[in-house]
């Protein structure tokens, strides 16, 4: 162990804010990449616009960009090169089946994301055959994640939320704070370790899967707890989509209210824009805004997160010593940095012209990195660890947090929208 610290030339923190901020300035000083087409309805759309040369050249400038930050990250690291040349383009290449898969759009309907497919396809190889040692270790699941992160703070532009009103943040805001409270409270009840309960709370509460993610990089967490938090958001956003907008229909919401109720409790951003859809223009336009307002709030809610983190642990530290400024930030995530940098870049000092020349290749990209790290979280999870008799308390805690999710939502949306 020693002797591989010693090869570390920059934290890992530090090296994802790097690599994440030279794929912005880089699309910022014009090397974009356009965005892959992954949308097909029929086998010949598959071949003649997903599979077709233009495409597979715009998805193979993709790979050599990330493969590229892949290889620096590992060398600013200090780790071999080696394994990488043949694990990345493994990884890439199931990735890459993973959002041809999700792009059908028999499976948009139902909006099933690309991160259940490529989790799904990494649990499937690394429960069916046995991996080399060498092969988990080259796999960099945190880097991959950190780096979507930041490029993530690309699409949090303050502006949009004073634009559209103070309605939705003030209901993001009192319930991203009561219900991540009660879902933490109650995964404490239940005597849930500390890792799984921050992570939990996060994702019932903020906004799901991205959520889960930046509570997993503040507190360095397990990646296969982390892998069951975005099993359970995935798996309930789905019903949630499709039987809340008929329960609101039959309880007589208005658009409004119906809107704000499906942005603050559903956790994934596209379950939310599909089940608005299925209300109307209104309920959409609501429903949106109060899930970008959630979104708002996540780097937010990952420093304070980081935080008590730090301090807790401090505290039951064996010389229980209080954490003096330096040690809060040798343990602050760095990508946080990053991210909260992205977004006041794209709010405040780029052109909104320049902004839309590039948001959607940035987005294109930043997906991309998380399926990667999806990818990655399958191939080094046993898939039986994840459904355990001791995984079954996180999953009645995730399933009440929900539901009072739902009913604290309910009641702010019908006191704000109403």
């Amino acid at each position: 162990m020693s002797s591989s610290k010693s090869r570390v030339m920059i934290s890992e923190d530090w090296v994802v804010v790097i690599l994440g901020l030279a794929i912005i300035f880089l699309a910022l000083f014009g090397v974009i990449i356009p965005k892959p087409s992954f949308s097909w309805d029929s086998t010949d759309v598959l071949f003649s616009q997903v599979l077709a040369v233009e495409n597979l050249q715009i998805i193979g400038g993709q790979f050599v960009l990330v493969f590229a930050a892949a290889l620096l990250g590992a060398l600013l690291l200090g780790k071999p090169l080696k394994p990488l040349l043949f694990v990345f383009p493994f990884i890439f290449v199931w990735t890459i089946f993973a959002l041809i898969l999700a792009g059908n759009s028999s499976i948009r309907d139902y909006n099933l994301e690309a991160v259940i497919f490529s989790l799904g396809i990494g649990l499937l190889i690394s429960n069916c055959f046995k991996l080399a040692t060498w092969f988990k270790e080259a796999l960099s699941t945190e880097l991959y994640v950190k780096i979507g992160l930041v490029l993530l703070g690309t699409t949090v532009i303050f502006g949009n939320i004073i634009t559209a009103g103070a309605l939705g943040l003030i209901q993001a805001t009192v319930v991203v704070f009561a219900v991540w409270y009660f879902a933490f409270w109650l995964c404490k009840k239940l005597k849930i370790d500390q890792e799984m309960a921050l992570m939990l709370s996060s994702a019932v509460s903020i906004c799901g899967v991205s959520a889960a993610i930046a509570t997993s990089g503040a507190i360095k967490g397990d990646a296969k707890k982390l892998s069951y938090v975005v099993s359970l958001v995935l798996i309930t956003a789905i019903p949630m989509m499709i039987f809340m907008p008929y329960l609101a229909e039959w309880m007589g919401l208005s658009q409004e209210v119906t809107g704000a109720w499906l942005g603050g409790s559903i956790d994934t951003t596209g379950a939310v824009v599909a089940s608005g859809s299925l209300v109307g223009d209104k309920a959409l336009e609501i429903s949106t805004i109060v899930k970008f307002s959630q979104n708002v709030l996540l780097g937010i809610a990952a420093f304070a997160i980081s935080i008590y983190w730090t301090y807790s642990h401090s505290k039951s530290a064996a010389h229980a010593e209080k954490p003096t400024v330096k040690v809060i930030w040798e343990r602050f995530p760095k990508f946080v940095i990053g991210f909260v940098f992205a977004s006041l870049l794209f709010s405040f000092l780029i052109s909104p012209a320049q902004v839309d020349s590039v948001k959607a290749e940035l987005k294109s990209i930043q997906g991309l990195w998380f399926a990667l790290a999806f990818t990655s979280i399958g191939l080094e999870t046993n898939f039986k660890e994840l459904f355990v008799h001791n995984n079954k308390k996180p999953l009645y805690a995730f399933l009440i947090a929900q539901g009072f999710n739902i009913i604290v939502t309910l009641i702010i949306a019908l006191i704000l929208f109403g």
